[in-house]
C-alpha cells in the first residue's frame, strides 16, 4: 500500500503539540464563565511557586505571568513536556467589568480570578414621568 506523506503538515501538527494555537495555547490552559454577577476564570498552572505567579491591570487587559526553574541540566531527562522559564497569557476584558476589585486566588495549581461585574453594567429601573406627577418604574 502506498502511502503519502506531507512533511509540512507533520510540522504544524507537532508545532500545535508543543506550542499550542491561538485558541488553545497549551502552556495556562484555562476555563471561564459567569456566575450571576461574576465571572471566573482559573488557569492551570501546576508546579509554579506561587511567589512566581504576577498578576497585572491595565485598562481591561489582565496579564498572567509565571515561571517554572529550569531543569538540572545534569538530570537524565526520558520526557521533559511541561513549559520552563517564565510564560505569560493575556486576558481582554469587556468594558462591562470592573477591573478594580478583581480578586485572585491560587490553590492546588490552579490560579483563579474573580471578576465582579461593574455596577454600569447591571440592570437598572429608570422612573418615567407621567402627568399628574405619578411614576412609574420600568427595567432598563
Amino acid at each position: 500500500m502506498l502511502m503519502r506523506t506531507d512533511p509540512f503538515r507533520d510540522l504544524d501538527r507537532l508545532t500545535q503539540q508543543v506550542f499550542g494555537t491561538p485558541a488553545r495555547p497549551v502552556v495556562m490552559p484555562m476555563d471561564a464563565w459567569r456566575d450571576g454577577d461574576e465571572f471566573f476564570v482559573e488557569l492551570d498552572l501546576p508546579g509554579v511557586d506561587p511567589d512566581s505567579l504576577d498578576l497585572d491591570v491595565e485598562r481591561n487587559v489582565v496579564t498572567v505571568r509565571a515561571s517554572r526553574p529550569e531543569l538540572d541540566p545534569d538530570r537524565s531527562m526520558i520526557a521533559a513536556e511541561r513549559t520552563r522559564g517564565v510564560f505569560s497569557r493575556q486576558l481582554f476584558l469587556g468594558e462591562n467589568l470592573d477591573t478594580d476589585q478583581i480578586r485572585a486566588d491560587y490553590r492546588d495549581g490552579v490560579l483563579r480570578l474573580t471578576i465582579p461585574v461593574a455596577e454600569k453594567a447591571k440592570p437598572r429601573k429608570i422612573e418615567i414621568a407621567r402627568p399628574g406627577n405619578a411614576h412609574q418604574a420600568i427595567d432598563a
